[in-house]
């Protein structure tokens, strides 16, 4: 049963944006970092970040009313980050967040235009945060990675035995994914498709997971070219919200290409009710879809199942439905002829000749101006790809 909504509830839910943009504002600056390691009055962090004196104590002084920083008494108070919040808001925490909290600042300023986007039709008009564009890709990437790397290990648990030789991880971002899939097939090997500037977010992860040996890294637009061959898994990860449901077809056309006959295509992603209200957060990224990209959006397991027998996909299953972006979806292609299946170290053509490195479509607005909310953002404006990205994974703020 739904909540009647007074007054001052309406009014508390429009004003959500105040401490949102309290909390971004500080992440941006590294305010939390600086003051885990060295507590120090409003003058000093305003020399420390090049800012105004006036406007950096208005906004210290929020974050303490937030309960986000302590504040000491007298004069020249002193700033301090409780534990609890540097284990989730300072670069160096345990639990850190960071990332997705600029991410989602990338997002919040897209969704400000959101009523000119629905007289338009068109993507809000994107502008970097304070750190610069390249800066709000790194924040993309490292914040699919904070949002996907707890549930990775469980959810492909979850699945059962994945059994392949050769995973194709497309728009993989750092290979978050990668590496579970991986652990649970000791004798299997991987490629990881995405943009030019992440690969080598990739190579260092796959350097500390201690698969680097077994990983083929592949900097290129997975919509443009054809896609490495010989694979049998396709991990296609918060990808197809990116997409208008014309250009998914097109994309599950160039996996299928790609599969050895009877090897699998795995989506994970949010999947709609047919109501395309439930579970609310798919209808709340919609929106954050609609103001990033020109066509993509959260789908239906029907318009799915549709889309990938489009290309030729057969035996496609929901094989989990989750209340967030992980869903995940499975579909096969017939058997046939096998083709040698390629692998890391293996003879294969060069990156720049399986797909076009050059022209990778533009960042939705992530997971793209910067990575465009796509991703895996669990609050709307929620991720990415490992785009992921300015790609369409990258961006869609994954």
């Amino acid at each position: 049963m739904k909540k009647k909504l007074n007054k001052e509830a309406v009014l508390d839910m429009v004003r959500g944006f105040q401490p949102s943009c309290v909390v971004i504002a500080a992440a941006e600056l590294d305010v939390f970092t600086i003051l885990h390691a060295r507590p120090m009055t409003a003058a000093r962090l305003a020399l420390r970040v090049k800012g105004d004196l006036r406007a950096v104590t208005v906004l210290l002084d929020a974050l303490a009313a937030l309960g986000l920083l302590d504040k000491s008494a007298g004069a020249g108070p002193v700033y301090r980050v409780p534990q609890t919040v540097a284990d989730v808001l300072a670069g160096t925490g345990s639990q850190c967040m960071l990332g997705m909290v600029r991410h989602l600042g990338n997002c919040l300023r897209s969704w400000s235009q959101l009523a000119g986007v629905a007289l338009s039709g068109k993507p809000a008009n994107r502008r970097p945060s304070v750190l610069g564009s390249g800066e709000d890709l790194a924040s993309f990437i490292r914040a699919m990675h904070e949002i996907s790397e707890p549930m990775a290990m469980p959810l492909v648990t979850g699945l059962g035995p994945l059994k392949f030789k050769h995973l194709l991880d497309l728009g993989g971002a750092s290979g978050t994914w990668t590496v579970p899939l991986l652990r649970l097939n000791p004798e299997a090997c991987a490629t990881i498709l995405d943009r030019p500037e992440v690969i080598p977010m990739a190579r260092r992860l796959m350097r500390k997971a201690g698969l680097a040996d077994r990983v083929r890294l592949v900097a290129g637009d997975f919509m443009s070219g054809a896609l490495p061959e010989g694979v049998d898994l396709a991990w296609v990860s918060a990808i197809v919200h990116q997409n208008s449901r014309a250009q998914n077809r097109r994309l599950f056309a160039k996996v299928f290409a790609a599969l050895e006959p009877g090897g699998r295509i795995l989506i994970r992603d949010i999947v709609m009710d047919t109501t395309r209200t439930r579970p609310a957060g798919g209808a709340l990224f919609a929106v954050n879809m609609l103001v990033n990209t020109p066509g993509g959006g959260t789908f239906t397991f029907a318009e799915l199942r549709e889309d990938l027998a489009a290309a030729g996909f057969t035996r496609v299953r929901l094989l989990r439905r989750g209340e967030w972006m992980d869903s995940v979806v499975c579909a096969a292609k017939a058997l046939g002829t096998r083709r040698h299946m390629t692998c890391a170290g293996s003879r294969t053509p060069s990156p720049s000749a399986v797909v076009g490195i050059p022209s990778r479509p533009s960042a939705p607005g992530p997971s793209s101006a910067t990575p465009s909310a796509t991703a895996d953002s669990p609050t709307t404006p929620a991720p990415p790809s490992t785009t992921r990205r300015r790609r369409r994974k990258s961006t869609v703020r994954r």
